[in-house]
């Protein structure tokens, strides 16, 4: 909706912001106002968004805000190029929200590796990500990957590995032992991130890439402080 590349440059942003505030209308006619209005017409504007801002304006639309508001704002963040600042602060806050898994052997998870894509590319390829998972496992390597099913790509890691007869909602408990015993468990993200219930249908209702394509590699659950990102 509001993807600018094949325009020309004077005048695109213009008409850009023109584009975008079909969704900050829709948004606040769904909310009554809306609590991050603010925050979206800064992202209209194309400005960044502060840490601050960025936290807050995720905590309202996470706890008390509706759908559209939240696609709106993925969706302009999108449009705007996504900051490290804000990717930090969203990953920050659903750090906060998320259900930790510890105890996966040798004292602490440090040691731990995760392997994710990030869907969304168009190619159509079988899941490297989970495949290669399973190979570092069976090479030597501690593997805590963390996934969910397909959102932007055609096949999710969840998708393959309960294809393949894998019990997908495991606690954290059982994802622990699985690491301990058979060097690899699977983390699937909304039994550790409650708050993808409200994520999740927004992003498949949108189908394009957003923030979310690259956040699962700072959500692990289980800490892995060594990753593979394709």
């Amino acid at each position: 909706v509001c993807d600018d590349r094949n325009e020309n440059v004077v005048g695109g942003h213009d008409r850009r912001r023109k584009r975008c505030g079909v969704l900050l209308r829709a948004a606040t006619a769904a909310s009554g106002g809306g609590a991050v209005r603010k925050y979206l017409e800064k992202l209209i504007r194309l400005e960044d968004l502060s840490s601050e801002e960025m936290r807050t304006a995720f905590d309202v639309a996470l706890d008390d805000g509706n759908a559209e508001e939240l696609a709106a704002m993925l969706v302009l963040l999108a449009a705007k190029k996504e900051t490290p600042e804000e990717i930090g602060a969203v990953a920050t806050a659903m750090r906060a929200r998320m259900v930790r898994v510890d105890g996966c052997g040798d004292g602490e998870n440090d040691a731990l590796v995760d392997i994710v894509g990030t869907g969304g590319d168009g190619a159509d390829t079988i899941n490297i990500s989970t495949a290669a998972s399973v190979v570092a496992a069976a090479c030597g390597a501690r593997v805590a990957k963390h996934g969910n099913r397909s959102v932007s790509s055609k096949c999710g890691s969840a998708d393959v590995l309960e294809t393949l007869g894998v019990q997908l909602e495991l606690d954290a408990a059982g994802v622990a032992r699985c690491v301990r015993d058979a060097r690899i468990g699977f983390m699937f993200a909304p039994m550790f991130h409650p708050a993808m219930a409200r994520v999740a249908p927004v992003r498949r209702a949108l189908r394009v890439r957003t923030m979310f394509n690259i956040m699962g590699p700072l959500l692990n659950p289980a800490g892995a402080r060594r990753g593979v990102i394709g």
